[in-house]
């Protein structure tokens, strides 16, 4: 099995050392983080993560970091929090991120990420952040309008990005506010003390259509969603994967087709057909001309279980190797350190702190 090979690729890397990365390097550098608060699910899955492994074999320095900081803007059991940063880590690498072609780290770890954050934050205002649609929805949620930390979040993924002096970011259509406040902070930084950030540059997600709510096709699928048949989980059975397509909301219209704006329902769950299946929805439709959507939610069911089945095997496999997982992220915090403490350096030297 593929994945397989890449786990003992993996170890044998851990044992000799992991890429070294130039925090000088004229090349191309990728960034992007992930929250660990719970198993990723189909959406996070065919829109990132099957994203960050192609982005290994395109670019010769990507860094990926579980962004733990990020998550305690809102409440964390804390044993549930160290846990969920393992699970976190063996689901990436279940996916196909390699540490051997990838940095794979824990962002607390490496405290240049807190500290150039606040260096930023002295340069951002505060409307600006008012701007941000995601303050206004998650602030919405929490008692008292939200916590400063979750005011101020959005500063620390600028200081994610730019630590290591990155030129392209993974990104979906409602995270592109936040990278162009990146792009602006950076900017502000070049004009004020030099030029010294690149300027990055998105990478839109090669899932051309986003992955909606098994219950609500009209919101995207979320780890939060309260309703448990909503969200495909990686680590979901197959009998799960079924009950959930089988209770999928579609409509009244028995025929297969593929129109978002009329039938979001059906419409996408053929995109996730298309998505774990390479065919493009057209093709899909056209094979499935004489089903139902009933016997329909079930083929797409099927798929998805056959997709899904190797990597979830491989996270339960990973989940039982905490030493193994402990040393990957230790190893790429290393390495990540390597470029980030001279990059935060010489920014202390341009503000005067040193």
């Amino acid at each position: 099995m593929a994945l397989s090979i890449v786990r003992r690729a993996v170890r044998g890397r851990l044992r000799s050392g992991v890429r070294t990365l130039s925090a000088q390097s004229p090349a191309p550098r990728v960034f992007s983080g992930i929250q660990p608060t719970g198993i990723p699910h189909l959406g996070n899955y065919l829109g990132a993560l099957r994203s960050w492994v192609s982005l290994q074999e395109e670019f010769g320095s990507v860094l990926y970091s579980v962004v733990d900081l990020h998550s305690i803007t809102v409440p964390q059991d804390p044993d549930t929090l160290r846990r969920s940063v393992l699970d976190m880590t063996a689901c990436l690498l279940a996916c196909g991120v390699n540490p051997d072609k990838s940095c794979l780290f824990q962002q607390s770890q490496v405290p240049e990420h807190a500290e150039l954050g606040w260096i930023l934050s002295c340069l951002t205002s505060m409307p600006r952040l008012r701007h941000l649609p995601q303050w206004k929805m998650k602030s919405q949620s929490q008692k008292n309008e939200g916590s400063v930390g979750l005011f101020i979040y959005p500063v620390l993924q600028v200081a994610d990005i730019l630590l290591y002096q990155s030129t392209h970011v993974p990104v979906g259509d409602d995270q592109a506010q936040h990278l162009e406040l990146t792009q602006d902070v950076a900017r502000t930084f070049n004009n004020q003390y030099g030029e010294f950030f690149p300027i990055p540059r998105a990478l839109m997600s090669k899932c051309a259509k986003k992955i909606r709510s098994l219950r609500d096709p009209l919101v995207k699928m979320s780890k939060s969603d309260p309703q448990k048949l909503a969200t495909v989980r990686l680590t979901d059975t197959p009998d799960e994967i079924v009950m959930k397509f089988r209770k999928a909301v579609t409509d009244c219209t028995s025929e297969v087709t593929y129109d978002p704006e009329r039938r979001p329902g059906i419409s996408n769950l053929v995109a996730i057909h298309s998505a774990v299946s390479g065919l493009a929805p057209e093709e899909l439709v056209r094979q499935s001309r004489g089903l139902e959507t009933a016997q329909y939610k079930l083929v797409v069911a099927e798929a998805v279980i056959a997709h899904l089945t190797p990597i979830r095997e491989e996270v339960h496999r990973l989940r039982g190797d905490t030493g193994f997982l402990t040393g990957v992220l230790t190893r790429g915090t290393h390495a990540a350190r390597e470029v980030a403490t001279p990059v935060y350096d010489a920014v202390c030297r341009m503000v005067g702190l040193r």
